[in-house]
């Protein structure tokens, strides 16, 4: 587990689930993927099994890993942190049972002085179920979008009763020139790195920037990617943009 991790925003990730299954097109170059395989190849049985070589490169096979044993980390961390929930995997993904899902809420539920950041794919199993977890005010969540083609993720998101709802468009694909930001919090845009790293326009990323201002959401520039991100870095238009969502886990 990281307790101080390199993800731009976030301070910390929890991972109660391992491995996972290629969705869309944004998981084509996933960096969990390849981190499974190094941890894998590091001794950790978490992520045995969770990939396969295809191409020269790691691939999710569909293996999924339910870490009882993980679960009570955030409980022991006295400090509070901002947790990215599951960044090697997809807590709503179909072979995570509801039960198992309800024992991370409710984990977060009682380690009320963290900020637990949720990420999915998968919004639709989300808004299928949220009905039947609790939703505290110290868990945010947010659904990947990386080009039009899958906004409707955004819909299924703007159904559950999340206190602080947010987009992760990263790595963006394509222009999302026309995003309904009703009822969402935070906004997160980022290009794709590493290798094999697809190109990004910045004109996209204006285009969101800019929504966001018009529409009072707060906004994140992660990165311009690439497969050097650190020499592209994350200055958009002469400035930096770290906006946290404006709503709080104490109201």
């Amino acid at each position: 587990m990281a307790t101080n991790s390199p993800i731009e925003w976030t301070e910390a990730t929890w991972n109660p689930v391992g491995g996972c299954t290629i969705l869309s097109p944004g998981c084509t170059n996933c960096y969990a993927m390849r981190l499974a395989r190094r941890l894998e190849a590091m001794g950790q049985p978490k992520y045995a099994g969770t990939t396969r070589v295809s191409g020269g490169r790691a691939k999710w096979n569909g293996k999924i890993v339910l870490d009882e044993v993980a679960l009570d980390i955030p409980l022991r961390w006295k400090t509070p942190k901002i947790i990215f929930v599951n960044s090697m995997s997809d807590l709503f993904h179909e072979k995570v049972p509801l039960e198992f899902i309800s024992k991370v809420f409710d984990v977060m539920q009682r380690a009320r002085h963290h900020t637990f950041q949720i990420l999915t794919k998968r919004a639709d199993r989300l808004s299928d179920v949220a009905d039947r977890l609790p939703w505290p005010n110290n868990v945010w969540m947010g659904v990947s979008v990386e080009s039009e083609d899958y906004t409707d993720r955004i819909d299924h998101l703007r159904s559950t009763p999340a206190f602080v709802k947010f987009l992760s468009l990263e790595p963006l694909l394509g222009p999302l020139d026309k995003l309904n930001l009703t009822g969402i919090d935070w906004a997160i845009a980022g290009g794709e790195s590493g290798p094999a790293a697809r190109p990004m326009n910045p004109d996209w990323v204006r285009s969101i920037r800019d929504q966001c201002v018009k529409a009072g959401v707060a906004f994140h520039f992660k990165q311009w990617g690439g497969v050097q991100k650190k020499q592209t870095g994350r200055v958009l238009d002469g400035r930096t943009w770290d906006e946290l969502p404006k709503r709080t886990m104490a109201a």
